[in-house]
């Protein structure tokens, strides 16, 4: 979704469009749009020029924005979820810490990267895709 409207920018696109030019189903891809719209990365209107676009310049939208919205509803490992956790080493678990740091990294280099920086040395050829595809 990220990269087809970072190319296709500024117009819009719907969910089921985007659903139909990746084989995906509409229901999923709509559930990945309303994370995104609500981690502030697209913005949606209804209405005849209505549909999704990138809330903000793809440059200002890091790859770790995205990995982390997206992220957001999955935790890496249960304890991370934020909600209870039924772990049965909890108390004397050795991995959080270790787990912790690997997923700030991860983050961390996924923040050094725009989503303009990953479409735009292959803007032609994605478009070209897209456009077969559609």
């Amino acid at each position: 979704m990220l990269v087809h409207l970072a190319t296709i920018a500024p117009e819009r696109t719907t969910a089921s469009a985007v659903a139909r030019l990746f084989g995906l189903s509409e229901h999923h891809v709509a559930k990945i749009c309303s994370r995104l719209v609500q981690g502030g990365l697209l913005v949606s209107a209804r209405g005849r020029n209505g549909g999704l676009a990138l809330a903000r310049p793809a440059e200002e939208i890091t790859l770790g924005d995205a990995a982390r919205c997206l992220a957001e509803q999955t935790a890496l490992v249960e304890c991370f979820g934020g909600g209870p956790c039924d772990c049965l080493i909890l108390p004397a678990c050795g991995l959080r810490a270790p787990l912790a740091k690997a997923q700030e990294a991860f983050y961390a280099a996924l923040d050094g990267h725009s989503l303009a920086e990953a479409v735009r040395p292959h803007a032609g050829a994605l478009a070209e895709l897209f456009s077969e595809a559609d």
